[in-house]
């Protein structure tokens, strides 16, 4: 967690890492766990395709991804979800941890995290949770399409 607090801070951004006993394991936990609304939460997906890895940062309210109309929209070929295995092989996090900036690869956000000041995401640790505006999201990852 020092590399994503030492590029929040190097960037100015509004954030805030809140810590929790309690692992939060799904949208609707870290909703009613935070007192917020569960389009706040954003559950952050990594796909790939024949071009490479993708991050896809979704509003936890979206319900489940048309990845071929992701991959229509992006222009690429299918889009397919990574493995559990797959995920901690190329980002070193497991599944529900990954933090929402910091990921080396192009990311695809979810138009409907804009409705909010701020949305809640990973951290790279299971006990704790961070606090970012959508427009933070969109400067500090390599943004190549919208949802």
């Amino acid at each position: 967690m020092d590399r994503l607090r030492t590029i929040l801070e190097q960037s100015g951004v509004q954030f805030e890492i809140i810590h929790h006993e309690k692992t939060i394991r799904t949208a609707q936990e870290g909703a009613d766990y935070l007192g917020i609304e569960i389009g706040q939460t954003a559950p952050i997906l990594i796909l790939k395709s024949e071009k490479g890895h993708f991050s896809l940062i979704k509003s936890g309210d979206r319900g489940l991804v048309d990845l071929h109309e992701t991959s229509a929209v992006l222009g690429y070929g299918l889009l397919q979800l990574a493995t559990p295995k797959e995920v901690l092989q190329i980002t070193g996090y497991s599944i529900g941890t990954i933090p929402l900036v910091g990921l080396p690869f192009p990311c695809i956000l979810d138009r409907g995290l804009f409705r909010y000041p701020f949305v809640y995401g990973g951290t790279g640790q299971a006990q704790s949770t961070l606090k970012i505006t959508p427009d933070a999201l969109e400067k500090l990852n390599q943004v190549v399409g919208f949802i």
